[in-house]
């Protein structure tokens, strides 16, 4: 092959953006495919012609969900450190050939129903591969590629890319969903070929390779560990018996437990593993520790904020605007635009910024916004003014993006050059685990709160309207987490909840109980008994994670000279 010229040349001085461009593409693919879904759901249920409120049913919405996500945070750590041995590029090209092909298979879906399910299921897990492999190399293709005073700009962007991808997912499988729901897998296949393409053209190996044996037992103790762990939680919320969750599932807990169980057996082996697939060791740097624990809190809260402001629009104030079920995903992606534009803003300043000041109170008072803004989504009513909520998500996204970029600054510079795999996929790891763990976690305490006062409402909505007594009161009991789907959905299920029943209406008591206000103004004022426990919990963790950031001592760029790390040592760069 005759060698590359110009800026494909990796000794040329612009070949770095040439990596730039390369990764921020592949990033952005990856994360807007976490999130595409989430609100394109409905859309997707009604095109394989499959009822997700069915009890039976309910695992189906779960898997396509959180499958990919949960795949991506299992495999990312693998990935880095076969990016440390193999090569970065390599893995990394490859990512972008598998993500395609699944793209592919997802979008010409054959099947109806169950089938059709299982197919999109399947097909998730291996695109969550192929995001895996992009997830876990392309910051450290970055780190590779640029100098460390340049560093904070260039991955500030990256990691616009991959945060911003969440909230755009929600944008563009709003508008995508309705048009088709095919269309929702179909965008990622142009993308994918162009990033194939241009990766394989452009990239090259330009960093320090960590050659050793796959550590085996460590990549299967981490896989069950994550996998039990984040499964049990995510089933948690689930009702078992005469309870509203699943906490008190034996199955629930010896998945969580096993899974805990794994994970310390993984750390176990990975101290003694003369080639360990992650160093632990690397946790003794504060500025890596405190960038990874911080990371995974502010994922989970950002993971929880998605979540629930999509439940709060297309569940109940859009349709109290007047807009129809069929509409609310498109809105809904729309009006969540404020988040996403602070994001872009402070993202790439930050990052510039960090590469001189250091991440440190980036970081801090990122997560402060943060926190702040959640406290101030309980001081809006459930039927807001639109520009208080844009004013509220759009510093929202200014706090996230002032801590994202520096924090991920942060822990690429603070490893040695032949751990940079393995750091960029632990920091996926925070990254993804935490938008699994937020589904468990902000669910479990939105039933919790609805529980309190959803049933009283929806029996005394029913009876009010025609329903007889006895039956609104067996209706009210139902599980509050079938209600939380239908509005996290964008559905009214009171024709779902009354077909069983057998019960005939006047058809002005059907046509008010179906229509698009009952439902909203029936669980607007249980929803916000639910974001009282659900954000104040999120902002604690914002709080936490802003403290643990400070934590993070002062700039600390690693160099791999012996005595330069003994001087970083004795100044408190390491603990």
């Amino acid at each position: 092959m005759a060698p590359r010229t110009g800026i494909f040349n990796r000794d040329h001085p612009h070949y770095k953006w040439v990596a730039l461009s390369n990764t921020t593409l592949g990033m952005l693919m990856a994360t807007i495919n976490s999130s595409i879904v989430i609100i394109s759901l409905p859309a997707i249920f009604t095109g394989i012609k499959l009822n997700p409120l069915q009890p039976s049913n309910v695992s189906y919405l779960l898997w396509i969900l959180m499958g990919y996500m949960l795949i991506t945070a299992v495999l990312v750590v693998t990935f880095g450190r076969m990016g440390d041995m193999y090569g970065r590029v390599r893995i990394y090209n490859l990512g972008f050939v598998v993500f395609t092909v699944a793209s592919i298979a997802l979008a010409l879906d054959p099947f109806m129903s169950g089938a059709g399910a299982m197919w999109l299921i399947a097909w998730r897990f291996v695109q969550g591969v192929g995001g895996a492999m992009l997830f876990a190399n392309s910051t450290a293709i970055l780190t590779d590629a640029f100098p460390a005073n340049k560093r904070g700009f260039a991955l500030g962007l990256n990691q616009v890319a991959a945060i911003a991808g969440s909230f755009i997912g929600l944008i563009v499988g709003g508008v995508l969903a309705a048009i088709d729901w095919r269309a929702v897998f179909f965008v990622s296949v142009p993308l994918g070929i162009m990033g194939t393409i241009w990766s394989y053209k452009s990239l090259h190996e330009v960093g320090t390779r960590n050659p050793g044996r796959m550590d085996w037992l460590g990549n299967v103790t981490f896989g069950v560990g994550l996998i039990a762990l984040l499964t049990g939680i995510t089933y948690g919320i689930q009702p078992y018996g005469s309870s509203s969750t699943g906490w008190g599932n034996p199955w629930v807990i010896g998945s969580i437990v096993g899974g805990f169980a794994f994970l310390v057996a993984f750390v176990l082996v990975e101290l003694r593993h003369r080639a360990p697939m992650f160093d632990m060791r690397l946790f003794r740097i504060r500025a890596f520790s405190s960038g990874i624990f911080s990371g995974l809190l502010a994922a989970i809260g950002r993971g929880g904020l998605q979540f629930m402001l999509i439940i709060w629009l297309q569940g109940i104030w859009l349709p109290l605007h007047g807009y129809s079920y069929e509409e609310t995903p498109f809105w809904a992606g729309i009006y969540l635009l404020p988040i996403t534009i602070g994001f872009m803003i402070a993202g790439p300043i930050s990052g510039a910024l960090s590469d001189r000041f250091g991440a440190r109170w980036f970081s801090f008072v990122g997560l402060a916004l943060v926190g702040a803004s959640f406290i101030a989504l309980l001081l809006i009513p459930v039927n807001f003014d639109y520009w208080e909520f844009a004013i509220i998500t759009g510093i929202n996204g200014v706090g996230s993006g002032l801590f994202s970029s520096p924090n991920r600054t942060a822990i690429m510079n603070s490893v040695p050059a032949n751990e940079r795999g393995s750091a960029s996929g632990m920091a996926g790891v925070a990254l993804n685990a935490g938008s699994s763990l937020s589904i468990g976690i902000f669910f479990s305490l939105m039933i919790a709160g609805l529980s309190t006062a959803l049933p009283s409402a929806l029996t005394n909505g029913l009876a009010s309207n025609g329903v007889p007594a006895g039956v609104a009161g067996a209706i009210g009991q139902t599980p509050p987490v079938g209600s939380l789907f239908a509005a996290f959905l964008g559905y009214n299920p009171i024709k779902s909840l009354l077909a069983p029943t057998g019960v005939h209406l006047s058809s002005a008591n059907s046509a008010v109980l179906t229509g698009n206000e009952f439902f909203p103004q029936l669980i607007s004022t249980p929803f916000h008994d639910g974001l009282v426990v659900v954000f104040i919990a999120a902002a604690i963790m914002s709080v936490v994670g802003a403290v643990i950031s400070l934590f993070g001592g002062a700039k600390y760029v690693h160099s791999d000279e012996p005595k330069n790390v003994a001087v970083l040592e004795a100044s408190g760069s390491r603990t």
